[in-house]
């Protein structure tokens, strides 16, 4: 007879990557989620390099989940399905600004950026649906999503002042300034949560997740170079505003950054340390970016604050 507690048995179950298939990876991530919930975890202050603390899968993955829905959120607008998201996660708002229709988003001019805010769109609801559908009901509400006012915001902090009322929806040029606010973001996150999960399977799925954000910010980034000359607003040329996000997001978030450039005017299409590895985010370095303020516990694309014990 097995004298292994069920936890036991389901732990051991799952850490064996040769057999655990989809279905019982996400049943024992329903397990690990709510087990997490209801200790109430929290882990705002661990650094990208600390020693990941025992049972916090499911808050580590909560805290993906609510950039997941941000990221979600931008993409959806854009294209009109913004309605999709809002029937994932509860009745919280989305603030858009109040120009952009809903129904069918802005109104795209290159179809090769139209067609990449589509297939990213459609990736980040499917990681919102796997991540909240594999936590069940561990799964932390979609928090209040500020679109309007946190652009706004984060605007006019990038260019000095110079840059009132930025607009992502507003063409296709501001759309990929507002989509690389993100796409380094998510993946400087994913890299620095990898040391605090715990369970073989997650990182992997987690290192999956990562991947399809690289790729994103890599298109996203390859596009804005390819206009870094051209000029974007308030007298300044799309290479200028792109250095001054990452200044901004660097400023706040562990110095982990970079523009399209380096000094002698090279492409950066991925951002990386002297070993071209990808920079790693702390919980608390991205919650200053998101939060659009060092030390805060909300603000900015979150208002009231992200859900979940990591906030």
């Amino acid at each position: 007879m097995d004298n292994r507690t069920s936890t036991e048995q389901i732990i051991a179950a799952a850490t064996n990557a040769d057999t655990m298939n989809r279905r019982a990876a996400m049943g024992f991530l329903g397990k690990i989620g709510m087990g997490a919930a209801a200790m109430g975890l929290a882990a705002t202050s661990g650094t990208a390099a600390a020693a990941p603390a025992k049972d916090i899968d499911g808050a580590v993955l909560n805290f993906a989940l609510n950039l997941e829905y941000l990221e979600a959120a931008f993409y959806l607008a854009a294209v009109g399905r913004v309605d999709e998201l809002r029937r994932i996660g509860g009745g919280a708002n989305i603030i858009l600004p109040a120009g952009l229709d809903q129904s069918r988003g802005m109104n795209f001019k290159d179809a090769n950026v139209q067609a990449l805010a589509r297939d990213i769109a459609e990736d980040e609801l499917q990681h919102v649906k796997f991540l909240s559908g594999a936590l069940g009901k561990a799964s932390a509400p979609r928090p209040v999503i500020d679109l309007n006012g946190a652009f706004r915001a984060a605007g006019k902090a990038a260019s000095g002042g110079k840059i009132d009322g930025f607009n992502p929806f507003l063409n296709d040029l501001f759309f990929l300034h507002g989509a690389f606010i993100f796409e380094d973001v998510g993946v400087t996150a994913y890299n620095g949560a990898a040391t605090l999960i715990t369970n073989p399977a997650y990182l992997q799925a987690a290192a999956g997740i990562l991947a399809v954000e690289a790729y994103h910010g890599g298109a996203i980034r390859t596009m804005l170079y390819q206009q870094r000359q051209v000029s974007a607003a308030a007298g300044l040329y799309v290479g200028q505003v792109v250095q001054a996000i990452s200044n901004l997001r660097g400023s706040v978030g562990g110095m982990k950054d970079q523009g399209l450039s380096d000094n002698a005017g090279n492409m950066i299409v991925a951002p990386a340390d002297k070993n071209g590895v990808a920079y790693g985010r702390s919980t608390r370095e991205v919650l200053n970016i998101v939060y659009l303020a060092p030390n805060a516990t909300k603000g900015g694309f979150y208002p009231n604050g992200l859900t979940g014990s990591i906030k």
